[in-house]
């Protein structure tokens, strides 16, 4: 009588539920870890001058991923603002002051996933929220699914989108060297199992 808590209207044999409970279990959303090694965040910011070509060094991704139903997956993304890496030294310091990300005040960025829309074979749309210097906005990604091997539980996911950097409040404007507002972003993940 036990197994027929699951749905007592179901009327099912009691042998029956305990591979309905198995298979409700395959097909939930399970944890992986991203491939230090193989992923990687980046922006372009462009300007009268020069491209500033930018990424960030300390990041980390909790990702829940369905191979039957990537719908059901999601993605946390916790970015160290203060990581950020244009090459340059003088213009980093700058990045993390005031004038742009405030990284003393607002220490992390971050990119929580709502929901996923797949679109084809291997396209999908990340839609989530992104917090950049205490300003959330929703956006959407167009992103790949590059590839996933069930057998080895590892797969590659990356995403291209463009911000408006003035959203979230990362709008000052050097006297000369004027800054696009728009931001092109970047991110490629491989992941692995837990």
């Amino acid at each position: 009588q036990e197994a027929f808590a699951i749905d007592p209207d179901l009327k099912l044999p009691v042998a029956v539920a305990p591979f309905i409970i198995a298979a409700s279990a395959a097909i939930a959303p399970k944890p992986f870890v991203r491939d230090v090694a193989h992923s990687q965040i980046n922006f372009i910011a462009e300007s009268q001058l020069v491209d500033a070509h930018g990424t960030f060094d300390a990041w980390d991704a909790e990702i829940m991923f369905d191979a039957e139903s990537v719908e059901a997956s999601s993605v946390l993304i916790t970015i160290d603002a203060k990581s950020i890496n244009t090459r340059i030294a003088q213009r980093d310091g700058h990045l993390r002051s005031n004038d742009f990300f405030a990284t003393d005040s607002f220490p992390t960025i971050t990119f929580k996933s709502a929901f996923i829309n797949k679109l084809g074979e291997d396209r999908i749309n990340i839609t989530g929220d992104l917090t950049i210097r205490g300003r959330t906005k929703r956006i959407t990604i167009p992103s790949r699914l590059v590839f996933f091997d069930a057998a080895r539980n590892v797969g590659r996911v990356k995403g291209q989108a463009t911000i408006d950097r003035n959203d979230f409040g990362v709008s000052y404007q050097p006297p000369v060297n004027r800054i696009n507002p728009e931001i092109q972003l970047q991110f490629d993940i491989a992941f692995k199992a837990k």
